[in-house]
């Protein structure tokens, strides 16, 4: 590394003589190595950094080992340069591991002589007194408690210092300011990637064909910048879609750096191993044990999993918060608390040191075993104020879940937890817009044989209940005639009578509506004699509503989703309320109430996009957009069309196929296109299909009623009378058969 020229003393200057013990010679202002390669990235970061040297005197940039502080702690320090008249001063301490010699390897990096018997702290403390000059410590993990004393006492003794460092940990001083370095953007990182590929394979460019085995390559090595410029480096032998087949093994394909590079970036073993030896013993067997955790895990997962005799409970928080100072853990506040999470890389070395411990099989078991405790909670408080926290929390914790159902997929002796899980998680797979990725679950559990009737019939109900809202009545009635006939068997009456009413369910989607309404009156009086009151009952009577409705009966219907809305608010239950409330709006537009009805869908549509229901917003915009015709906004009519059509295709079959929920949707077109005529229709309606769901909720929730004709009232032009229109309105949303209202 070359010394750049030290600085030449301003006329002004009140620093000592050139000849003075400990002074360096005159003429260099600084240390900084000159870049090799070009810095790419970054700029908020850097911004951030520099602006924040501008404020505090101390400044530690901590991250994972690989993450690039080191480069951009010089980067910054580089555009720093011209304000400090005395230098911008590199101190490199990885490869010191005394910390007798933290001060002689300052006065070192500071080019300072002194042959006196002064200590060196007295030397660096009278060098840095009257100087103005930037300090930049790198490294300096292994010696923080030295480093941290020594810190403290250059920037009491010298008002012109400051000091930027870069370490996997801070220094813990009053004054000093943190900057936790994340893993580069995806747009950064692969900018960072082609450029360093392009050096090594100079034909390598970002096209169409290599940018998708790019981008996934810079997603499964986290973004971290080691690891990417290691990748790019293998270029010269491997393409790109090799480098990417080879990543399981990324310890031992991600070698070879550069041979300027600092010992620890030669490898990203050995980046991530220097954070290993950093740790002390009880660390090391956190880390390992953590990585059984799949993507985002809270405090009492990690105590409960990761405690033992070797590691009690009550000391996982202390030894987790070493962790997280030594950036080994990363924190992450959610909607559901403070989380926790490895990086990819971090993880994998983790789970290496668990494989040589022979406790995988342990560790992965309590996992599960928590993981299906949690869905057993989630599902039982589902029904309860704390819905809205328990969707956020089975969200939060999906990779988990998804890991958990894996494992007891893997030994058919415990195949029956699987199904256990996959039917307890019935909630998140309807009630928060997974329906695909729930079938794929259930459809798998369901080929293992197992003497658990319970679990595997519930898995039986839940799958016709998703195939249901997917408009997959082949799919459906053979799972539910399945799950009745087993019931039967076994004599399990709860089972039996989710039989009985997810098949109601599919005469509603179907146009059977007599047949539902029959099928649900049965399911309702078998809940009512097994005391069965949660969701899927209050949905059964919102269903029972629908097909009241549908056969023209709205008296009937809203006197049924009233008592629904009141058992809901007693519970604190919402998204079986958000049901209710789209038959009452569906009733109260039929009775030519448009603007009730944009009240009562309003809420309806509020709720279902909390819970990111995409069946019931679904069903809601349709609805809504039958309002919005009949208002006299018809080009806004259209919009919403439009985007609806666009959300379908995540959900299933539009609107069943049934000519009763495609009604509205029928006579919305109809209207519009008399409005506007067909070019206009199509224009808006297209327009509508390039919304996302987020944009296009807010615009539906915002409202825009367009011009009411003369005379109409606060309603508008009346609705047309109880028969729904005909057309392609939607089932019920994300209820038992979508049985959402239309």
């Amino acid at each position: 590394m070359r010394r750049p020229q030290r600085p030449v003393p301003s006329p002004d200057d009140s620093s000592p003589p050139a000849t003075a013990p400990g002074t360096p010679p005159p003429g260099r202002p600084g240390n900084l190595p000159a870049e090799l390669n070009e810095f790419v990235g970054r700029e908020r970061e850097l911004a951030d950094v520099v602006g924040m040297l501008e404020e505090s005197r101390l400044v530690t940039v901590v991250g994972v080992g690989g993450v690039g502080k080191s480069r951009l702690v010089t980067k910054a320090a580089a555009l720093l340069e011209k304000r400090y008249c005395d230098g911008v001063w590199l101190v490199e301490l990885s490869a010191v591991h005394d910390p007798a010699l933290l001060e002689h390897a300052l006065v070192d990096a500071l080019g300072l002589t002194d042959h006196t018997s002064r200590p060196p702290r007295t030397t660096l403390l009278e060098h840095c007194a009257e100087r103005r000059l930037l300090l930049v410590i790198d490294g300096f993990e292994q010696l923080v408690d030295a480093c941290a004393a020594l810190v403290r006492d250059l920037l009491r003794r010298a008002p012109g210092l400051r000091v930027l460092a870069a370490g996997r940990r801070p220094l813990d001083l009053d004054g000093e300011s943190g900057y936790p370095l994340a893993t580069m953007s995806d747009e950064d990182a692969l900018l960072l990637f082609a450029e360093r590929a392009a050096s090594v394979q100079p034909a390598f460019r970002l096209t169409d064909r290599t940018r998708g085995t790019a981008l996934e390559l810079c997603r499964r090595l986290d973004g971290i910048p080691l690891a990417l410029e290691l990748a790019a480096g293998r270029l010269r032998a491997l393409s790109a879609e090799q480098v990417l087949q080879r990543l399981d093994d990324r310890f031992r394909l991600l070698t070879g750096g550069s041979r300027g590079a600092l010992a620890r970036h030669q490898t990203l073993r050995t980046a991530i191993g220097w954070s290993h030896e950093l740790c002390a013993p009880e660390q090391r067997l956190l880390w390992a044990r953590l990585s059984v955790f799949a993507g985002q895990f809270d405090l009492e997962a990690a105590e409960y999993i990761c405690s033992g005799p070797d590691l009690p409970a009550d000391s996982v928080l202390d030894v987790l918060s070493g962790l997280l100072a030594q950036s080994v853990v990363l924190r992450e506040d959610s909607a559901v608390g403070a989380r926790y999470r490895l990086l990819n890389t971090v993880r994998e070395y983790g789970a290496e040191w668990l494989a040589a411990t022979g406790d995988t099989d342990r560790l992965r078991r309590r996992h599960r075993d928590w993981f299906l405790g949690l869905a057993t909670w989630c599902e039982l408080d589902w029904f309860s104020p704390r819905q809205a926290e328990v969707a956020a929390r089975v969200e939060s914790e999906l990779p988990n879940l998804r890991r958990a159902m894996e494992c007891s997929l893997e030994s058919p002796e415990e195949a029956h937890l699987a199904q256990y899980l996959a039917g307890a998680l019935w909630f998140l797979w309807v009630g928060c817009g997974r329906l695909s990725e729930g079938r794929h679950w259930l459809e798998h559990v369901r080929e293992e044989e197992t003497p658990y009737d319970a679990s595997r019939l519930k898995a039986l109900w839940v799958l016709g209940y998703v195939a249901v809202l997917q408009g997959d009545p082949v799919g459906a009635i053979s799972a539910l005639t399945e799950c009745r006939e087993e019931a039967d068997l076994a004599r399990d009456a709860v089972a039996s009578a989710y039989a009985v009413h997810r098949t109601g369910c599919l005469a509603l989607v179907t146009d059977d509506v007599a047949r539902a309404q029959e099928l649900l009156q049965e399911a309702l009086g078998r809940y009512r004699e097994l005391g069965e009151l949660n969701s899927n009952v209050l949905m059964a009577q919102v269903e029972l509503a629908m097909t009241v409705a549908f056969q023209g009966d709205l008296d009937g219907a809203v006197v049924i989703c009233e008592e629904v809305r009141d058992i809901c608010e007693d519970h604190g239950e919402r998204w079986a309320l958000s049901y209710a409330l789209y038959v009452l709006g569906f009733a109260a537009l039929q009775r030519g109430r448009p603007a009730r009805a944009r009240e009562l869908l309003g809420e309806a549509l509020a709720i279902s996009h909390t819970f990111h229901d995409l069946l019931g917003t679904v069903l809601t915009l349709e609805l809504l957009a039958l309002v919005t015709v009949i208002e006299g906004d018809a080009a806004e009519a259209a919009l919403l069309q439009g985007a609806a059509d666009g959300i379908w295709p995540s959900v299933g079959l539009p609107l069943f196929g049934s000519a009763h929920y495609g009604g509205p949707r029928a006579r919305c077109e109809e209207l519009a296109r008399h409005e506007l005529g067909d070019a206009l229709y199509a224009s808006e309606r297209g327009a509508g299909g390039k919304l996302n769901t987020d944009a296009v909720v807010a615009r539906a929730l915002a409202g825009r009623p367009g011009g009411r004709r003369p005379g109409t009232g606060s309603d508008g032009p009346e609705a047309p009378e109880a028969q729904p229109p005909a057309g392609t309105t939607r089932k019920p949303a994300a209820s038992p058969v979508g049985e959402g209202r239309a």
